[in-house]
């Protein structure tokens, strides 16, 4: 009985002393441990606890410099109730939101803002027969829940400020183009427009779904551009006033919701 005791009295101690190890667990060490879920950025110049954290220095693997993180993890992730906000700010990307992970392996975001240079997906965009995107991209997401990646639930806006693409033979401006994504039940509506002011007037309607998607739009060539107009002649041939009239469908589009501009030609 005693010896029984003992072993109690010894293990109570041991999960004691692991549980303030980790409620006081340094954030450099957290990090080591963490490095292979970073795919290839790392952490520098880290500093805090694992639960409220900063790196000073946030780098790719060929230590190009992104900028700095702060990060602030609840501690009821140890009663596997995960609640996590990042805050990071670099010359060509911010980004702020909270994280929370749900049961069935649900993630949902709130308050999340976004600012990206576009000109750091140049490395990715380099082949793009449409030409490398230029300009900043402003995106907020008041709150969404995805899973496995694909938003079930999604309330957002984005907004492409001095748009315009890198070709080979120079850039062609767009103006400003304004974005509105909504998602419910798994199924994503999203609105564009131009601000009114560009050389690119644009409007139309984009769905998906995991089973298929469709695209309403209608582009115009406010200006006399020819760069513009060649470039939107690879999408279509316009109309006679110069109206560029794209309808495309993939999957199986026939089972979403109509478009506006189907039900208002009802």
């Amino acid at each position: 009985m005693k010896t029984l005791k003992k072993c109690l009295i010894g293990f109570g101690v041991l999960v004691l002393a692991v549980l303030l190890l980790v409620w006081f667990l340094p954030a450099r060490l957290a990090i080591l441990w963490m490095a292979p879920q970073l795919h290839g950025l790392r952490l520098q110049q880290v500093d805090g606890l694992l639960w409220d954290g900063r790196a000073g220095q946030v780098t790719t693997a060929d230590s190009q410099v992104l900028g700095k993180l702060h990060w602030q993890l609840s501690r009821l992730a140890l009663l596997g109730k995960v609640q996590l906000q990042l805050d990071f700010t670099g010359p060509q990307l911010d980004f702020s939101g909270v994280m929370q992970k749900l049961p069935a392996g649900q993630v949902e975001w709130h308050n999340v803002r976004a600012r990206m240079d576009l000109s750091v997906l140049n490395a990715y965009s380099a082949k793009l027969p449409q030409g490398q995107p230029r300009g900043e991209l402003q995106l907020s997401v008041a709150h969404a829940l995805l899973e496995a990646g694909w938003p079930l639930q999604l309330q957002a806006n984005a907004q492409w400020s001095k748009a315009s693409l890198k070709m080979r033979d120079g850039d062609i401006v767009l103006g400003g183009l304004q974005l509105q994504a909504q998602a419910q039940n798994g199924v994503l509506s999203a609105q564009l427009q131009d601000d009114g002011h560009g050389p690119l007037q644009a409007s139309g309607q984009l769905q998906l779904s995991p089973l298929g998607w469709r695209l309403d739009a209608t582009l115009l060539a406010r200006q006399t551009d020819p760069a513009l107009r060649h470039w939107l002649a690879q999408f279509g041939k316009p109309d006679s006033s110069g109206t560029l009239h794209i309808q495309r469908s993939g999957g199986m589009a026939m089972g979403l919701p109509a478009s506006t501009s189907e039900r208002t030609s009802h």
